[in-house]
């Protein structure tokens, strides 16, 4: 049986596709194979490596890709995460369900490290809440005989 392939997109993939992938990644087991990449990549936010980190995911597995790196790819759900990558998110091949995940950027927060960091956490938190959902949804649409 195939794995179920996704693709988190975003702008910067440094926080919230990111951590969408490395959730699915760890929650969804080996039903899913997971991908993320931005439309304009600028590397992981060290918040993000924190909040990894606290959840007993390994960040060193992840680095800042641009979606170019997968536009000839078939994928079976496409998933924004933020809505300047809905905005630009290019056609792929296969005709994937796409859907988009409007999350407030954790990066964007201003304040001390402790409102950045919660604010990460936050993003994590709500992020887990809605793979939870998402995950069953996903392995009943392509359950494979």
């Amino acid at each position: 049986m195939n794995p179920i392939r996704v693709l988190f997109l975003c702008t910067g993939n440094s926080a919230r596709s990111v951590i969408a992938e490395a959730l699915l990644r760890s929650i969804g087991g080996l039903d899913f194979e997971v991908h993320s990449a931005g439309t304009h990549p600028k590397g992981i936010n060290p918040y993000t490596v924190k909040v990894l980190q606290q959840a007993g995911l390994d960040p060193t597995e992840f680095h800042s890709k641009s979606m170019n790196e997968y536009v000839d790819q078939k994928f079976d759900y496409v998933i924004t995460v933020c809505d300047s990558a809905a905005e630009e998110c290019p056609i792929f091949p296969g005709d994937p369900h796409r859907i988009h995940w409007s999350f407030t950027d954790p990066a964007a927060v201003e304040g001390t490290d402790v409102v950045k960091l919660a604010a990460f956490q936050l993003t994590m938190r709500e992020m887990r809440q809605r793979l939870e959902g998402f995950i069953p949804v996903a392995r009943r649409t392509f359950a494979r005989a």
